[in-house]
């Protein structure tokens, strides 16, 4: 069968297609490198177990030293209630999570002295008649805004303090004669657990929510190129040299990773400027190619049907669209290995509209490999089966045209 030969462009330091092949790696070294990021793992674990032990030691002193104590007093719990509540493992969960502590405390604080001091003025039976007010309509308004999406995706915390320090304090008010003093002794201790907190977590050994979103979305690449070259080699495999393989691991890594993605996107948009990561940084586009890599990662997982289907073609008959579709399918994983690569540099890959071109290419190549006359009939539905398969490689061909789209946005956006 005569097919079309699809000319891949070849650059300095660029992979060509027909240069990547599924690495047969050897047991020692799967074990090594699987050592190797389990190690690294668990060090970042212990050196964020010591960091939290050193705030906590720190913030103690207010506790221990007398000079301290005697400026805080009682106080100095808050302090530490702070540190073990928003000491995260990154510094832009810390930074979240403690800005929302304090403008809860600062604004919940504030409107329940306002609060108190109002039903103060009033006295008498109205007192306890606005601070019931006062609890119901904050309470509810903040519970309101909790359940709309967008903020409670980064300002939860916050209102959840807000509405914690709005009651503490209002309710407080009808007892406590110095209201505004505790208020006021209460947020400074706040504030030096928050201090003590943002200091450890962004000065010493820092760990970026940022850092791991950029190349956890870059490795995503090389795991669905390879999970894309095992398909075709196992499709196109004789049949009596069939090793059943099914590692789909890395699809289903990619599809069970949006929340994962979602958490991490909100904690780097509270990161201050660090490496190549500045402020405005666009981490939404990376939760836009995260949907497409998901989208991309069900259609390849449903070429498991097609491998493990029982009215499989026989192995002869798949032979006979085996040249198209494995040229197809190198270029399918070298595009992703380089979209990858793009990423994780921080360097622009091979312009879009090349990109483009070739794989409408390869569309027009897989529609002619797809038609009747081609494929052919039988009465058991073989040249079904090998239609559905050259389909779903079409839907592939779609799909990685559409994260090629995205990647060079993301460049533009960030500046690659």
């Amino acid at each position: 069968m005569s097919s079309t030969v699809i000319n891949i462009p070849s650059e300095v330091g660029k992979t060509s297609p027909n240069q990547m092949k599924k690495p047969q790696f050897p047991l020692l070294s799967i074990v090594s490198s699987f050592v190797a990021r389990q190690s690294k793992h668990d060090v970042r674990k212990v050196i964020h177990s010591i960091k939290v032990g050193i705030a906590l030691v720190l913030v103690s002193l207010l506790y221990l030293l007398d000079p301290l104590y005697e400026q805080v007093g009682e106080n100095a719990m808050w302090a530490i209630m702070t540190v073990v509540v928003i000491f995260e493992f990154s510094a832009g969960a810390t930074l979240g999570k403690g800005l929302n502590r304090g403008i809860g405390t600062v604004l919940g604080g504030g409107l329940g002295c306002l609060a108190a001091i109002l039903a103060d003025e009033i006295g008498g039976i109205g007192n306890a008649v606005v601070v019931g007010i006062s609890v119901f309509v904050f309470g509810a308004a903040a519970t309101y805004c909790r359940l709309i999406p967008s903020i409670k995706r980064r300002y939860d915390y916050g209102f959840l303090i807000f509405v914690l320090t709005f009651n503490l304090v209002v309710v407080s008010g009808l007892r406590a004669d110095k209201i505004i003093t505790i208020a006021r002794e209460r947020l400074a201790t706040i504030g030096m657990g928050f201090a003590i907190c943002i200091f450890i977590s962004l000065l010493v050994f820092p760990m970026w929510s940022s850092d791991e979103l950029h190349s956890s979305t870059a490795s995503k690449f090389e795991k669905l190129a390879c999970c894309i070259e095992g398909c075709l080699e196992e499709y196109f495999r004789p049949g009596d040299e069939k090793d059943n393989w099914d590692d789909f691991s890395g699809c289903k890594s990619v599809l069970y990773s949006k929340s994962t993605e979602e958490t991490l996107a909100n904690c780097a948009r509270w990161e201050p400027w660090h490496g190549k990561f500045g402020i405005s940084y666009p981490w939404g586009k990376y939760l836009q190619i995260g949907d497409a890599l998901r989208e991309l990662a069900t259609t390849i997982i449903s070429l498991k049907e097609c491998l493990q289907s029982p009215r499989q073609p026989s192995s002869t008959k798949r032979q006979s669209i085996k040249e198209p579709c494995e040229t197809v399918g190198l270029f399918l994983a070298w595009t992703l290995g380089e979209l990858g690569e793009s990423i994780m540099n921080m360097e622009k890959c091979l312009p879009k509209a090349l990109i483009s071109s070739k794989l409408q290419s390869m569309k027009v190549e897989l529609s002619l490999v797809n038609s009747p006359s081609k494929l052919g009939a039988s009465e058991n539905g073989e040249g079904l089966a090998m239609a559905s398969y050259v389909f779903l490689l079409m839907e592939i061909v779609e799909k990685v045209e559409v994260l090629a789209k995205e990647v060079e946005e993301l460049g533009e956006l960030a500046g690659f």
